[in-house]
């Protein structure tokens, strides 16, 4: 059944993770005395010291090999576990290069820096009006930001309005020929600029050549890497199952382009109640099937469940029935930032000519607040936090792409280490334990519960984590299958601590057959039966209330998977 192909070239490395030496920041590396340190760099260091993200721990090796496994946890504040460092980022991040737009990228990068992020995509509309003007000018905004913030890695890209289907993000490893390739790929692949927008066959061509340039242009060595993830994907009901997967199997594995989707949307405020909020969905995902939306996805597919999207939240559904055919795809969390709530800063002046300009006039002062937006700052509520070999744009990159990554909502967690170990060998998210048949194997979870307040000004409680395990039943003959009928919850933990670690410990027994597991946990304060039955999920998350959906009462975070392969 090739259940390994999906992971060969992708988890090569999976039981020794050594450090490739990539230099630090210097905030963040310790034998850079204070003093050396830029008034940035130094208020950034301190804020690290009181997040306990600095220490021991940058240089500390795997947690297993030192015994003290929880002592050694709590001292590395879990920025370094076994050789990684967890860059936490966001890959949707609009500025007034987008119509709909408003911020400067100084102000988005600023902002990002400020809310913890250690990397950002800016990822403005593709359209006419950028293809032409946009992708190019916002260039030297972009290269401005890097050179002021040298803590945070600022990639460009685009949200892609992809050929038959929804938006996604593309981008790509900075370098000479960044603005070229992304310049020629959206004027010759983006649906919006090529008329390309409905659900059929030759435009659903269109966005699998779309994402073979991109992997040509890397073959070539134009760039050193591009990505592609799909955005807001159960949004409007129009990525059908099978498109999905003709992204995901488009390019080679291992070179694969299109890695995943958004597990959760942004516009995460929008749902909050008016007058205080905009009184929308949250995720602004208050849709209805049209013309274009695949036929078979129910309606509870067009809502938000705990904040994240049906393909992800719904357990056995979606992104499980990817998961069983054994393949990579993985889930992120992002800001999808145009317009802040809460923010005075309002669209500069009546001058402002988007379509003559490329771009909207500076913001000015408003002279009010404004609770008639839905998103949040970068790194404000939702987090990616990427598992990288050093501080690079190459390390985080090739962090997303091998599957090293776990998300959270209003900084739930400050850390989470899993794996899952089987003889001698152990493999983390996104890797595969390969293992004799018959061998025991147990899954370790370290958590780092919430260190401080979040940006709510409250410190986060964890109060459950759900163990998620499926198994691996190969290639499916019907594209368009959307469930996975082994997946369910096999162990739920309350969690009765606070503040410091918590370490779960979940036993798979001898496995005889490949699966994979993947993490949940939450607040507590809102859940449901999941949508295929208490058998399956007996408390999951709660669809989400139009009009009424406080964000930050109803915290949630996810872990991409990891397979176990014997044989």
């Amino acid at each position: 059944m090739g259940h390994t192909h999906g992971h060969d070239g992708h988890h090569h490395h999976h039981h020794h993770h050594e450090d490739t030496g990539a230099p630090l920041p210097a905030a963040f590396d310790t034998s850079v005395p204070d003093e050396a340190l830029t008034p940035d760099q130094q208020s950034r260091r301190s804020l690290l010291r009181r997040a306990g993200l600095l220490g021991a721990g940058l240089a500390a090796g795997s947690v297993l090999a030192q015994g003290a496994a929880t002592a050694a946890y709590a001292s590395t504040g879990s920025r370094k576990q076994n050789g990684f460092l967890w860059l936490a980022g966001d890959h949707h991040i609009h500025t007034q290069y987008s119509s709909d737009g408003k911020y400067r990228v100084g102000d988005q990068v600023r902002q990002g820096a400020r809310h913890g992020l250690d990397w950002m995509v800016i990822t403005d509309h593709g359209s006419e009006t950028h293809a032409k003007i946009g992708v190019e000018k916002v260039n030297p905004d972009i290269q401005e930001a890097r050179d002021a913030y040298e803590g945070t890695l600022v990639f460009q890209g685009l949200e892609w309005n992809i050929p038959a289907a929804e938006h996604g993000t593309v981008f790509v490893h900075p370098g000479k020929n960044e603005v070229a390739v992304l310049k020629q790929f959206e004027t010759d692949y983006d649906g919006s600029v090529k008329g390309a927008s409905d659900s059929t066959p030759a435009n659903e061509a269109l966005a699998v050549a779309g994402l073979n340039f991109l992997a040509e242009q890397v073959e070539r060595r134009k760039v050193k890497d591009a990505l592609m993830l799909a955005n807001h994907p159960a949004r409007r009901g129009v990525d059908s199952p099978h498109e999905i997967r003709g992204w995901r199997d488009a390019t080679a594995p291992g070179r694969q382009i299109a890695i995943g989707f958004e597990g959760a949307p942004g516009h995460q405020a929008a749902g909050i109640a008016a007058p205080l909020g905009m009184g929308r969905a949250r995720g602004i995902y208050d849709n209805s099937p049209s013309a274009n939306s695949f036929a078979g996805y129910p309606l509870e597919s067009y809502r938000t469940w705990g904040g994240f999207d049906w393909m992800t939240a719904t357990v056995g559904g979606l992104w499980d029935s990817l998961l069983a055919e054994g393949k990579p795809w993985w889930i992120t969390a992002n800001s999808d930032s145009h317009q802040v709530y809460t923010d005075t800063a309002v669209r500069g002046g009546p001058d402002s000519d988007f379509t003559a300009n490329g771009k909207h006039t500076d913001p000015i002062y408003g002279g009010k607040v404004d609770l008639a937006q839905g998103d949040y700052w970068p790194g404000q509520y939702s987090r990616t936090h990427v598992g990288a070999d050093g501080f690079s744009y190459a390390a985080v990159m090739d962090g997303i792409r091998a599957g090293r990554v776990w998300v959270d909502h209003g900084q739930l967690l400050s850390g989470l280490d899993a794996r899952v170990a089987g003889g001698s060998r152990w493999a983390t998210l996104g890797g595969a334990l390969h293992v004799k048949k018959g061998t025991p194997v147990t899954l370790t979870v370290d958590l780092g519960l919430a260190g401080g307040p979040n940006w709510a000004g409250f410190v986060p409680k964890l109060a459950r984590v759900d163990v998620i395990q499926g198994e691996v039943t190969g290639a499916v003959s019907d594209q368009d299958t959307f469930t996975a009928p082994t997946a369910k919850v096999v162990q739920s933990y309350e969690v009765n601590k606070s503040t410091g670690t918590v370490r779960l410990t979940y036993d798979l027994g001898s496995v005889d057959r490949p699966v994979y597991v993947r993490l949940r946990g939450t607040d507590g304060n809102r859940s449901a039966v999941g949508l295929m039955g208490a058998a399956v999920d007996p408390a999951g998350p709660a669809v989400d209330v139009v009009g009424d959906a406080d964000p930050w009462k109803d915290l949630w975070f996810y872990s991409n998977p990891v397979w176990v392969l014997p044989s």
